[in-house]
């Protein structure tokens, strides 16, 4: 879904005209089967993705092509990564069909790092490639316990808080993006304690957060220890900071205080063009999805505040694998394509926010604000936000955890109006159902 709603940002940031969605490629897959021959003496790497990604886009390809006289980059996507990972799998098993370099998203990494790490190369010994230059939670995604980082991370989702300035000044709170930001700073059940304000003196109709699971996706992912504890066991339904993420957000349900909405519908999408509710959780590609979705009504009604504590949703990264046949240039091509420049540069272009926090002082980013959402300095937001975020456990499961949490428990209780304690066993049974437990 990251991927698609990028597309929005774009435009949000003034980049100028945007490629047409992504689609399945009729190139061949990869490399590794065919020797990557690009004839007329040149090296052609092939970059395997899903939906879009953004480099090609952004025009990083073809400034390498013009540096590397001797490479030649072509590239396919796959549009949903619900069909592209399952391939991916299934050609890492059998070490064929594989491109040059293959990109994998966060919700896959842990997967990739604890089952495929001996079918990578070890990105992290590539030369320029700075392990102190990205962030060291990103990195640490991709590092697998025996110390092979085997992926370099592209871009990340570090959340703040997306507001309706109109709406909360007619319920009497603050909408300075700084005071704003000191209503909940450092606690989410503070959050909670506005949306009792807000809902004290709500416009007529309005509601303070879009929904619940929304509530519990942001306080999950601001957690370190989250569905997975150290040694890879599931203890989602003992830990106490999903528990904590669970009760607040249930709290926002059976208190009024959310639009009983689900997010990516086209009744969540109204609700940003009807302005229905004062706050979203929101990471930086999702700030041009509120801008078309908004449109020109809502231009500096919205701001973005901090978030209670940091929080990341999304983000990808770029693997080699050991099978392909140009690794070494491969590698090079990785690591050119995640050095702080070229994600300062993807940025700027596609908004897709960097993980390498060298590219944080770099002016795309450092200067960066939007217009839409009353100049706010979201470079220098969303980058303090990145550096909080916690280095975070992450299992191969997470997704399927998540996902009934969210869709099959949570809004239940949000838009159902069943108890928490109903919900949360139906998510239990589902998830257990899910992992054959």
């Amino acid at each position: 879904m990251r991927r698609a709603v990028i597309l929005a940002v774009v435009a949000a940031l003034g980049a100028g005209l945007l490629a047409g969605c992504a689609k399945d490629s009729d190139e061949p897959t990869g490399s590794a089967s065919n020797g990557g021959g690009g004839g007329k003496g040149k090296t052609t790497l092939t970059v395997g993705v899903f939906g879009a990604f953004g480099l090609k886009e952004a025009g990083l390809y073809d400034e390498y092509m013009k540096l590397h006289k001797n490479i030649e980059i072509k590239q396919t996507s796959i549009e949903r990564n619900e069909n592209y990972y399952p391939q991916l799998l299934t050609h890492l098993g059998s070490g064929s069909g594989l491109a040059d370099i293959q990109a994998v998203e966060v919700n896959n990494i842990a997967e990739i790092t604890a089952t495929q790490g001996g079918k990578l190369i070890d990105l992290g010994k590539t030369e320029g490639v700075q392990k102190d230059a990205y962030l060291p939670w990103k990195w640490a995604q991709a590092t697998t316990k025996d110390g092979k980082t085997i992926a370099l991370g592209t871009d990340i989702g570090p959340q703040g808080i997306c507001y309706r300035k109109d709406l909360f000044a007619k319920a009497g709170l603050p909408t300075d993006r700084e005071a704003v930001g000191k209503l909940w700073a450092g606690d989410w059940n503070k959050y909670l304690d506005a949306g009792q304000q807000f809902k004290a003196k709500a416009p007529k109709g309005t509601a303070f957060v879009d929904s619940a699971t929304g509530v519990m996706s942001a306080i999950t992912g601001s957690n370190e220890n989250r569905f997975y504890d150290k040694d890879g066991k599931i203890v989602y339904k003992t830990n106490p900071a999903v528990k904590q993420a669970w009760d607040i957000a249930a709290s926002f349900a059976t208190e009024g205080l959310t639009g009983k909405l689900q997010q990516f519908t086209p009744a969540w999408d109204q609700g940003f063009a009807n302005g229905t509710f004062a706050t979203v959780s929101c990471p930086a590609w999702m700030l041009g999805y509120i801008q078309d979705k908004g449109g020109a009504a809502g231009k500096d009604k919205w701001d973005v505040a901090a978030a209670p504590k940091p929080s990341n949703w999304g983000g990808s990264f770029l693997t080699v694998p050991d099978a392909g046949k140009n690794k070494e240039e491969a590698a090079k091509l990785a690591a050119w394509l995640t050095a702080p420049e070229q994600q300062a540069r993807l940025f700027a272009k596609r908004g897709s926010f960097p993980s390498a926090k060298a590219a944080y002082s770099l002016p795309e980013v450092s200067g960066a604000k939007h217009a839409y959402f009353g100049n706010a300095p979201i470079g220098e937001i969303f980058s303090k936000a990145a550096e909080g975020v916690p280095v975070q456990i992450i299992g191969p499961k997470d997704l399927i955890i998540a996902q009934n949490l969210g869709d099959i428990g949570m809004l239940q209780v949000d838009q159902k109006g069943r108890s928490s304690k109903e919900g949360w066993d139906a998510a239990v049974k589902a998830i257990d159902n899910a992992l054959d437990q």
